[in-house]
Formats: C-alpha cells, structure tokens, sequence
C-alpha cells in the first residue's frame, strides 16, 4: 500500500496519499471532483503510473469526504482546505497542483499562492451543464503558471470547442466528464486513460521538468 496520512484542515481531516518516485522530476498533487473521490480512474491511472516515470503523486481526498460526505462545500472552503494540505507537505520537487472538475477550479484559484509551478486541470468545468453564460474561463486564465487542460470530447460542463485559443489543451475522444466513452466509441476506455497518462506526462515534461532551472 502506498504511504498515506491524515491531515488536519480548518474543516476537520483531509487523506494524503503519496506515490513517490525513485528521481522525481516534479510533485504532482491532485484532488477530486464535488461529487467524486480519489478513487476516479484518471486520477487512480495517473497516480499509479506516473511514479514509474519519475513524477511523483499524491492524492488529496477532502475533509467532507472522509467524513463520508457526499456534497462539496462552497469553493473557498474547498480552496482552504486544499491550501492547508499543500502547506503540511514537504517537497523538494517542482510543485504541479490540479485536480479534477471542482478540483481543479480550485487548484487554478489557489497555484500562485502555494508556490505552484504548473497546474493540471482534468475535466474542467468550464460552465455548468446548458449554462454556457455563467462562465468560469476567468479562473482558468489567471493561474499565472503552465496549465494543461485535458478535457472529454463529450464533456457537458464544457467541449474542447468551447475553449478559447491560447489554452493549453488535450482532447480525449469521445469521453464525457468522467473520462468515460461509450462502448461504442473507436477507442477503449483503457486507450481514454491511456490519452489522460500520455498528455499529461509529455506537458510536466515538458514545461515542468524541462524548466526547473527557468
């Protein structure tokens, strides 16, 4: 089983699991959707895989769902519980912070103030779903840092189509906000996480590991 720990946040515990690589070139914290965990399957792909290609992962469950909560509270708890997690770690490595949907909102919100060096946004909600006017492109455009957007070709909360020019971007087919595809897809859910894996690996490498002296 890989480390993990609890960790005390102004809204009770928060679980850090950790999956260290032997030479790690970055430190890649992740966190989980409102209404998901850290047992998501891109996330449970990346922390699983990454660490074999010298990136580092930890998966930060949040204190409402330790407590076997199912609804997020509003985002700047969110924000402060993940800023709580991110000051008890310790690491040598250049930092990356993202997450998934929610998660990632708040990684892009809170990056600059932690020392971030890039940030990883899976699944962002760009809008909630048929709300193309309540538009959070503002949070995704004032990370100040790298920021890799891996988003589902179906996803409701925003397609790739809808993202402006500018944003670092990488498409998986077919997938629908929970990296999904239907069984009538040309690719395989294994060949979606598989994108997920691939996009993500080439971006820390490129703009994190190939800028550590930047």
């Amino acid at each position: 089983m890989p480390p993990e720990r609890m960790v005390p946040t102004p809204k009770g515990d928060a679980r850090l699991v950790v999956r260290r690589a032997k030479r790690p070139l970055a430190m890649l914290v992740l966190t989980h959707g409102a209404g998901g965990g850290i047992d998501a399957p891109d996330l449970l792909r990346l922390a699983r895989t990454l660490p074999q290609q010298d990136i580092s992962v930890a998966l930060v469950e949040m204190p409402w769902r330790v407590a076997g909560k199912k609804l997020a509270p509003a985002p700047p708890v969110i924000d402060e519980c993940y800023t709580a997690v991110l000051d008890d770690m310790r690491t040598r490595s250049p930092l990356v912070l993202g997450g998934r949907s929610a998660g990632a909102r708040s990684a892009c919100r809170i990056a600059r103030g932690v020392g971030a060096r890039g940030v990883l946004a899976l699944s962002f909600p760009l809008h909630p779903p048929g709300q193309p006017e309540k538009s959070r492109l503002a949070e995704l455009q004032h990370t100040r840092v790298p920021t890799l957007v891996v988003q589902g070709e179906r996803d409701p909360f925003g397609t790739p189509a809808e993202f402006p020019d500018g944003i670092d971007l990488a498409v998986v087919p077919a997938a629908d906000h929970s990296m999904k595809v239907p069984k009538s897809a040309e690719l395989s859910q294994a060949d979606a996480l598989a994108v997920v894996l691939e996009a993500t690996l080439e971006w820390v490498v490129r703009e994190i590991a190939g800028n550590r002296n930047g």
